[in-house]
């Protein structure tokens, strides 16, 4: 059995603490008011010259040369009345829309980082239940390590319903599709496409889909942990509760793989409700799993060095390195295609997604795919390297720093433009879901033995060398 230690609680609560008020800072130092937005946009531009100042946004050079072309052009006072105006209407418009983006940004920090968490546990138990129904017999030694880390998906799974609940009751504007008015012809925020998805993209519906996903993932890990439980009891030679692993695992996966691409397009393409990609299910799914698997190696190394987890060898920790590496590889795959052929084919409407990320947001965009490739490809490549424990976990915290910013970037765009920043509700979230995720995970993993006596395929597990 495992015992979470002191220094652990005390270093995952120091995490929540820290992140909560970090966080919280976050929240505080939002703008109160549009006059507030308008006020710092002034303060630039005074301090940068006048109009300047204004460069530093996209607006502003098309207001000064509109400005500039309507003096020339207009020798009557009544059309320079209208031009000023218009000018004014357009300031208000882009101090409205700057007061929204700074108002989702801790938001959308939040969310990102309970997400991104959430997505390891559940990308743990896809895992788990991949192992359980071909029947590996590397894997049961590891089997209370990814139940442990798949355990999140309840508190994680609470929390996300949570937020998606509070974006429902418009306590942010994160999702543009639930504005007031979108689909009402008419409306000065009617949207022709989102209008027509309406039947698909409407608040109640979408929290139905988001309820009975997390639901349906909780109910598997329940079963799959009691049934493994119940097999550590069972008589020598029965395999019944096993055999009923197997069955629900099987179901599971065909469960898994529809839910999670609906849950990848309504948790986060819906962010950018005018564009799609059909890769964007096997994608999301793709930095789950790696994740996930990461997750495990670490956790795994982790016990290990404090002495459990007694039959896992440098074979097992090869193995799980093996699945990083590749899965890494898969990720490049998919993230290539699908931004190849996109912005290949310079279609407007799918290409503006990615234009408006290597614009903003160039260093964290073509950033993140150097972390999540390169890193993993060449610590990794190398066959010895993943027997070495300080080798893997270099690539893993790689892995995992590299899909963090993944989800940013697939999130941020969306919701903050061009006024994003790494700093108060970014770290604080990060920090503070990591510190849940750690005290959590630990917590369950030494409620139980770390060995799985019942399973069948125990033996071979023990004595794994490869």
């Amino acid at each position: 059995m495992y015992k979470v230690t002191s220094k652990l609680k005390t270093f995952a609560i120091a995490l929540m603490v820290v992140g909560a008020l970090f966080t919280a800072v976050g929240f505080w130092a939002v703008p109160s008011s549009q006059a507030e937005v308008q006020q710092m946009i002034d303060d630039d531009a005074a301090a940068h010259g006048g109009a300047h100042g204004m460069e530093s946004n996209e607006h502003g050079l098309a207001e000064d040369a509109h400005m500039e072309a309507g003096h020339v052009a207009a020798p009557s006072s009544e059309e320079h009345v209208t031009d000023d105006a218009h000018a004014g209407g357009h300031d208000d418009d882009h101090a409205m829309h700057m007061y929204h983006q700074l108002q989702n940004r801790p938001w959308s920090a939040v969310y990102i980082a309970a997400f991104f968490f959430f997505m390891i546990g559940l990308g743990s138990l896809a895992f788990l239940a991949l192992q359980k129904v071909s029947q590996a017999g590397w894997s049961p030694v590891l089997f209370r390590v990814m139940e442990g880390i798949s355990s999140y998906i309840l508190p994680g799974g609470i929390i996300m319903f949570i937020l998606l609940l509070l974006s429902g009751l418009h306590f942010n504007h994160i999702f543009v599709w639930m504005e007031e008015g979108v689909d009402v012809l008419g409306n000065e925020n009617y949207d022709a496409i989102i209008a027509a998805k309406t039947g698909y993209l409407n608040v109640p519906f979408w929290l139905f889909r988001a309820g009975a996903f997390i639901v349906g993932w909780n109910l598997y890990l329940w079963n799959i942990r009691r049934f493994g439980l119940k097999q550590d009891e069972a008589k020598d030679g029965d395999i019944s509760w096993y055999k009923k692993g197997f069955k629900h695992s099987a179901m599971f996966l065909v469960f898994f793989i529809v839910t999670e691409s609906i849950m990848s397009w309504d948790w986060i393409m819906s962010l950018d409700p005018h564009w799609f990609s059909t890769l964007f299910g096997w994608y999301v799914f793709a930095s789950m799993f790696v994740s996930g698997i990461t997750t495990i190696a670490l956790v795994t190394i982790f016990l290990k060095s404090k002495g459990y987890l007694e039959f896992v060898n440098d074979s097992h920790i090869h193995d799980l390195a093996k699945f990083m590496f590749g899965i890494s590889i898969f990720w490049t795959y998919l993230w290539f295609s699908q931004f190849m052929l996109i912005w290949y084919a310079n279609i407007p409407e799918e290409v503006t997604y990615f234009v408006t990320r290597i614009q903003d947001y160039n260093i964290l965009f073509f950033g993140m795919v150097a972390i999540n490739f390169l890193f993993p490809l060449l610590i990794l490549m190398n066959s010895d390297f993943k027997r070495v424990n300080w080798f893997v976990v270099t690539a893993g915290l790689f892995i995992i720093i590299g899909h963090y910013l993944d989800i940013y970037v697939m999130v941020m765009p969306a919701t903050v433009g061009e006024s994003w920043f790494i700093g108060f509700p970014e770290i604080g979230s990060f920090l503070f879901f990591a510190g849940l995720f750690i005290f959590y995970i630990f917590r369950t993993i030494s409620k139980t033995p770390l060995i799985p006596k019942g399973d069948p395929f125990l033996g071979e597990s023990k004595h794994f060398h490869y």
